[in-house]
């Protein structure tokens, strides 16, 4: 029924799904290839929900899928749709829209009060009230883009994928930023995550979920977080059609 896409920094992610179910899933590693890649996985009648933080890829991807369009078939995520969460938020249109997504998503499927924090190429948290009303959130680097400053900007340090360290005492130039990254970003996630339950008047039941490409490593030794959920986005997407598109027409 659906064609759901999910255009961000980094890659693009593609899911054909039903009303309750994703189907598959696939990536593609450059956002421009977009429109191309998308084109081939549409089928004829299918509805088509989009979500993007890269604008140019947006623009082709709004170009490609014109005819969808022009029949009601495709949905651009934004404030002005039904998310199943309320916005309480001075720029509702500033919020990137696969955070919508997310907060969509963490709604349907978990409740509220929720912390969702997207491990991407920046890491975002993303805050629904215990009324169900996104309220705000975090941006801080991506564990990739640290690791990558530190190997862009230094003579000797290598370039790592970051992967559990055996131990906090680094043996080797390796281990030492290993450790630096997994068990620092672990702190980063841990410290913002007690002070936004600290505003939130420390509720007795706070759901935390993670999602996006690090979300495993990170929550693995994070007892805040006991939710991970892959596609947690592209469920977001799926949740958005069936609110946005008319039940008459499915």
């Amino acid at each position: 029924m659906y064609l759901l896409i999910d255009i961000s920094n980094s890659f693009t992610k593609f899911a054909a799904s039903s009303r309750d179910t994703l189907r598959r899933d696939s990536r593609s590693t450059d956002p421009a290839r977009t429109p191309r890649a998308g084109a081939r996985m549409a089928r004829p009648g299918q509805k088509i929900v989009l979500s993007s933080v890269v604008p140019d890829s947006a623009r082709l991807a709004l170009r490609a899928f014109a005819p969808q369009a022009a029949r009601g078939e495709l949905l651009t995520v934004s404030p002005r749709l039904n998310l199943g969460a309320g916005i309480d938020y001075p720029r509702p249109s500033t919020i990137g829209a696969d955070r919508l997504a997310n907060a969509a998503a963490a709604r349907h499927l978990y409740g509220a009060p929720c912390v969702v924090v997207d491990f991407g190429t920046a890491v975002t948290f993303d805050i629904l009230s215990p009324e169900g009303n996104y309220i705000g959130g975090v941006i801080a680097p991506g564990l990739e883009v640290m690791t990558d400053y530190l190997f862009q900007r230094t003579a000797l340090l290598p370039r790592i994928r970051p992967v559990e360290p055996a131990s906090a005492i680094g043996r080797s130039t390796r281990a030492a930023m290993l450790a630096g990254a997994v068990y620092g970003y672990r702190g980063l996630v841990r410290e913002i995550l007690a002070q936004i339950r600290r505003e939130l008047g420390a509720p007795r039941r706070l759901h935390v979920v993670a999602t996006g490409g690090y979300a495993k490593l990170i929550s693995a030794r994070l007892p805040e977080i006991k939710l991970v959920h892959p596609h947690l986005t592209l469920e977001g997407l799926r949740i958005i059609g069936n609110l946005n598109f008319q039940a008459s027409s499915q």
